[in-house]
């Protein structure tokens, strides 16, 4: 008898699937009334094929049993209100606080539904764009060196010389240089090995609008690690913000406009500190246990078997 028999087996005859209450409607959704907290995420996660869920966890349940409170077919906000409204109301009204990316339906149906909740921006989404912003700075002098490099072969070509790049004094051409210091602009200087602390002074020292950048990124991390009073918060965030905005670079335009326009929910991430850590951490989850299956043939048994674990 090999895997797929013994999985049919469990389905028809070992375990209770054809006897659950949700098995007519779980590809579309999910709900799970009695794992509902004070404290909640909301994301979306992808099953297979590229096909998403929008799924809401329970913090206290720390990605075990109890996590799941709501899964939804798709990322509608119309869809997802419509299966989350199906919660008693006294119930949805307890929910204190709800953990987001910045996605405009996300937040819309956190508004609709749990109406009593503080609606928190996730921190990391925030600082990835801090981080983009760097990389696309990295990327566009990464760009201009290849130019350089290929219009210096053609005329090394056409003088009837063999062209040979110019080496920096770790070793590295400038080509090389831009593509290795990828990684260590997403560290701290302290985390940087002793050839990423070299290969750093020469960027710097050749690219000082990213040196800038990177010293952005930082402060941007470094107001998240350190303030606890909101308040506080509020006045670092406008200095950063002002600080980024006079600088003229206009990669970090688009982090610019989401403090903008969400920063009344970024600085509720200072009453809690609460990120999404959690909804992350269940999305791995599920991708391990996608991964088990070999894939998602059938959607209700995999759901059916998810739940048993973690609703």
């Amino acid at each position: 008898m090999d895997g797929q028999q013994l999985q049919e087996q469990y389905k028809d005859y070992l375990s209770d699937y054809h006897q659950w209450d949700q098995k007519d409607h779980a590809d579309k959704w999910l709900l799970y009334p009695q794992n509902i907290g004070g404290f909640l995420s909301i994301d979306e996660t992808s099953l297979s094929n590229g096909e998403l869920y929008t799924i809401v966890t329970n913090k206290a349940a720390k990605g075990g049993k109890g996590a799941i409170v709501a899964m939804v077919d798709g990322t509608r906000a119309e869809d997802i209100i419509a299966v989350l409204n199906k919660l008693p109301r006294r119930i949805r009204w307890k929910v204190r606080e709800v953990t987001m990316d910045m996605a405009a339906n996300m937040e819309y149906v956190v508004k609709i539904c749990f109406p009593k909740a503080s609606r928190v921006t996730d921190r990391f989404h925030v600082q990835q764009l801090a981080y983009d912003a760097v990389q696309e700075i990295r990327i566009k002098h990464r760009w201009k060196a290849l130019d350089r490099e290929t219009i210096e072969i053609h005329i090394a070509k056409a003088n009837g010389r063999k062209y040979t790049p110019s080496v920096l004094a770790n070793g590295d051409t400038l080509k090389q240089l831009l593509a290795r210091s990828r990684y260590l602009l997403f560290k701290k200087p302290t985390a940087w090995t002793r050839s990423q602390k070299v290969r750093a002074e020469i960027l710097f020292e050749l690219y000082p609008d990213l040196k800038k950048a990177y010293h952005f990124s930082l402060q941007l991390g470094a107001i998240y690690h350190q303030t606890r009073d909101k308040g506080v918060a509020f006045t670092k965030l406008a200095k950063w913000y002002d600080r980024v905005d006079n600088s003229g670079m206009l990669a970090f335009g688009s982090i610019s406009r989401t403090i903008q326009s969400h920063y009344q929910t970024i600085l509720n991430y200072f009453d809690h500190r609460s990120t999404n850590a959690s909804a992350e951490s269940f999305n791995a989850k599920i991708k391990s246990f996608r991964s088990s299956f070999r894939g998602v043939r059938d959607v209700r048994f995999f759901l059916f078997r998810l739940t048993k674990i973690y609703a």
